[in-house]
């Protein structure tokens, strides 16, 4: 495991929160265009261009005179300088070792960001999602951990059911970026759609918990939040999504995403190594968790017993996945998590006496 120095690491930090602060406008994108006044009939009017394919496109925006329109516009100025700013801080993050996703991911995630899935309190998860984790955990990440055809988006049905507002439909999300996205029937219900892909063969999947039994396993959920579409339930995606922490994925000028606690996505990731039937992936999600884990011993000791703890206490069939799971980490993240859970057990006992 290699870690970033601190000068990387507080650059990071810096991102994260010039993300976070960062305010959108809905209708005009911050990476191009200008606004431009133009006299007509006596009274000057904004209109906003853009160079797209060689021609300048112009949208009419409103008076100049509208107090609101023109500090809107101000607005606007300010967000796209800052939008710069960001892109040079990612430029160097990158520079320095850490991941950035590939296009295609890095598109899907700024989409979803921009149409609101974040707001509205989903979870990235997956392998783009352990890509964010280079930066809060102040380590190198590179090779196969990395490599991805899909985006996976979790949320709660509860929250998704009250939560009183909606994205945009997301087969329109997803053809903003690439207009060959398709839904893919659900075998279990062709009504409610779970997952769409493209011509590329990139796939992106929407999930929620499994509120019922395993009977209920593979049938799709209806999302009110999710612009129309469904989810598809998994077991143990509770435990996962249940914590989660902030952090930014080095694409444009830093996309902020919300993405499971490191310490969940590590454990999590030994419980569904073992359910796999693709040895491969299976392989995949043993890696990632022994990489983590040996960036919690040292950066979140506490919180990585905690969970392992909590999973630990779920019941015999988590205690079973888990031995089997740990017992395929790397040699070093084998002592490390022992010696996590040795330490932690010696703190209980200390405080009983």
């Amino acid at each position: 495991m290699q870690e970033i120095d601190l000068a990387t690491q507080t650059m990071f930090a810096e991102l994260l929160q010039r993300s976070l602060d960062a305010e959108f406008d809905e209708l005009y994108d911050e990476r191009g265009g200008t606004f431009r006044k133009k006299l007509s009939k006596g009274r000057m009017y904004w209109h906003h261009q853009r160079r797209i394919e060689g021609k300048v496109v112009s949208k009419y925006v409103g008076p100049v005179t509208d107090k609101c329109i023109s500090d809107r516009v101000k607005r606007f100025a300010d967000i796209k300088s800052d939008f710069k700013a960001r892109q040079e801080i990612v430029r160097a993050l990158v520079a320095a070792g850490l991941p950035s996703p590939d296009s295609m991911s890095g598109l899907i995630v700024q989409a979803m960001w921009k149409a609101g899935f974040f707001r509205l309190r989903g979870v990235l998860v997956g392998t783009v999602a352990f890509q964010a984790y280079a930066g809060p955990l102040g380590i190198r990440l590179k090779g196969r951990p990395l490599q991805t055809q899909d985006a996976d988006f979790a949320q709660f049905w509860g929250i998704s059911e009250n939560i009183g507002d909606t994205m945009p439909p997301i087969l329109e999300v997803l053809r903003e970026i690439d207009e060959t996205f398709k839904e893919i029937p659900n075998v279990s219900d062709p009504f409610v759609t779970t997952a769409y892909r493209n011509r590329g063969s990139y796939k992106v999947d929407f999930l929620t918990p499994n509120r019922g039994s395993d009977e209920h396993q593979g049938k799709p959920t209806r999302m009110k939040a999710l612009g129309g579409s469904g989810a598809q339930p998994l077991r143990h995606l509770d435990y996962l999504i249940h914590q989660t922490e902030r952090s930014a994925l080095l694409y444009g000028g830093g996309i902020p995403v919300t993405i499971p606690r490191a310490e969940r996505y590590a454990v999590h990731k030994l419980i569904v190594a073992v359910e796999r039937q693709d040895q491969v992936k299976s392989a995949k999600d043993v890696l990632q968790a022994s990489i983590l884990i040996e960036a919690l011993h040292k950066r979140r000791p506490l919180e990585l017993a905690e969970a392992w703890q909590t999973a630990w206490e779920a019941g015999p069939r988590w205690k079973q996945k888990l031995d089997t799971g740990r017992e395929r980490l790397s040699d070093e993240a084998k002592e490390r998590l022992e010696d996590v859970l040795k330490r932690s057990k010696a703190s209980k006992e200390r405080r009983k006496k």
